[in-house]
């Protein structure tokens, strides 16, 4: 495992996806040695963070510097945790709730790796992206200022 895994993917998406053909197309090209595999999916709540029935959440970001940043840090995280590579699918655009807004897949010679390594590249991703994200309940738009907590 060097600097440079065999395989890394990174798509900020603008247009609804079910990630599944991203998913499995990148699944079918690991590499034999690779006999584990971490995925996570995170949907668009149904409620705001002041508990407030979620109408959409929208979510902006920087063209071409958010790809580098996610690039970096997930280099950084595969070394760290031993794995071998790994998916990252983010929407932005205007989402409602129950959209996918993210995929993260970790790819590993063994599932504590591919697992660790999952979870880091998620927290990664919620706190270190620059993704701008506004909710919008009953018409009214609230940019959020942090994230949700790990364990939330």
């Amino acid at each position: 495992m060097g600097s440079q895994p065999a395989d890394l993917e990174i798509q900020i998406l603008d247009q609804p996806t079910s990630g599944g053909l991203q998913l499995d197309t990148w699944l079918r090209s690991r590499a034999a040695s690779d006999a584990a595999t971490a995925v996570f999916m995170g949907r668009v709540r149904e409620l705001a963070m002041d508990g407030q029935t979620l109408d959409a959440l929208e979510l902006d970001h920087y063209p071409g510097l958010c790809e580098r940043r996610i690039e970096t840090f997930t280099r950084r995280l595969l070394e760290q945790h031993g794995a071998c590579s790994a998916l990252v699918l983010h929407r932005v655009g205007r989402l409602l709730p129950g959209e996918l807004i993210v995929l993260v897949a970790v790819s590993a010679d063994r599932r504590g790796p591919a697992q660790r390594c999952c979870a880091a590249l998620l927290e990664a991703l919620k706190h270190d992206a620059p993704f701008w994200k506004r909710e919008w309940s009953h018409g009214v738009g609230t940019w959020l200022s942090e994230n949700t907590p790990l364990g939330s």
